[in-house]
């Protein structure tokens, strides 16, 4: 008989939920609202009826569920800390016990852009991959890493924040309440607020066109667009942001030196404005040892990476070795 597993990806604005094998093969999957003003009972709720719903669908119940949360979270007890985006920040939301027995089986709490890189690292094009580094690049810029073919967490489960690493000295102030960090500076909002900008000071016709000069149809993507179209000051702006992840992921390779950086997340749709000034600064940064191996690929997961790192953290069992804080890819 074959054993399902469930996936669920938090997100601020929206939830994706899943139901698999180990292998990965969907039965179903839905995406709706979050809703987040309710507060975390009612969210929980609405959660718990639509993965019901799957279950039914698929005739099927899940072996275990794997959660991710956008913020800190207590992954051995699956009770969440500090989740800044939510409404009430989900203090001390004792998630796995809530939802556990509603489905008479474990619920495991990760960290939603660490759960995206576990998914990366057993279910992505790169799963053979020893050594990674995933960057999701979306509202935030969000990721994880992996040595030695293990997903390192950390004492909180917080390490990998690579969109907080600063990049410029005293530069724009983040969210995080540090500044210039490199979230602030290349990530889809730090991005989106200049084409605002530009729009409103009439320096991108093409974008104002493909928006009806509505500053809300501004995105990374329209941006890419209205660059291609022949926008100066758009196209200096994305290379702006552009050259800064750059440093970013420059940063890690030296720290770490993977065999290959991954970008997911929305913005990486804008494809080479984005690959070509980061390829370009591994290049031009990366100096005390040879880089040219160092592989910078598109996530073929896409949007569905948090899904996928969902399923292998429940056949997974959770944050298995406590003592190392971190999650091994296990054996093919």
């Amino acid at each position: 008989m074959t054993d399902f597993y469930a996936a669920i990806d938090l997100g601020g604005t929206k939830v994706s939920c899943g139901l698999a094998t180990a292998a990965a093969e969907f039965a179903a999957e839905t995406n709706f609202d979050t809703h987040s003003a309710q507060g975390p009972e009612a969210v929980l709720t609405h959660i718990a009826a639509h993965l019901r719903s799957l279950c039914e669908k698929a005739g099927a119940t899940p072996h275990s569920i794997g959660m991710g949360i956008p913020g800190l979270v207590d992954t051995e007890r699956g009770i969440t800390r500090f989740l800044p985006n939510l409404a009430t920040q989900w203090r001390d939301v004792h998630v796995a016990d809530i939802l556990s027995p509603e489905f008479a089986c474990p619920v495991y709490l990760l960290n939603d852009a660490r759960m995206a890189t576990l998914g990366e690292m057993h279910y992505g094009s790169e799963a053979g991959a020893r050594n990674l580094v995933f960057l999701t690049l979306g509202t935030g810029i969000g990721g994880g890493v992996v040595i030695d073919g293990r997903l390192r967490l950390g004492p909180l489960g917080a390490a990998g924040e690579v969109g907080h690493q600063t990049v410029i000295a005293d530069g724009p102030m983040c969210g995080c309440g540090n500044r210039g960090c490199l979230e602030s500076v290349a990530s889809g909002s730090a991005l989106t607020g200049e084409g605002v900008r530009l729009l409103r000071s009439a320096m991108a016709p093409h974008l104002a066109d493909l928006t009806g000069g509505d500053a809300s149809g501004v995105n990374p993507i329209r941006m890419a667009e209205a660059a291609h179209l022949g926008d100066v000051a758009v196209a200096q702006a994305i290379e702006y942001a552009a050259n800064y992840l750059g440093i970013g992921v420059a940063n890690l390779v030296t720290i770490l030196h993977p065999e290959v950086v991954v970008l997911g997340g929305g913005m990486s749709a804008m494809g080479e404005l984005l690959f070509v000034p980061v390829r370009r600064a591994i290049k031009e940064r990366v100096r005390m040892f040879p880089a040219d191996d160092v592989r910078v690929e598109r996530s073929t997961l896409a949007e569905r990476a948090g899904l996928y790192g969902g399923i292998a953290l429940a056949v997974a069992g959770g944050v298995t070795d406590l003592a190392e804080r971190g999650l091994a890819r296990q054996p093919d």
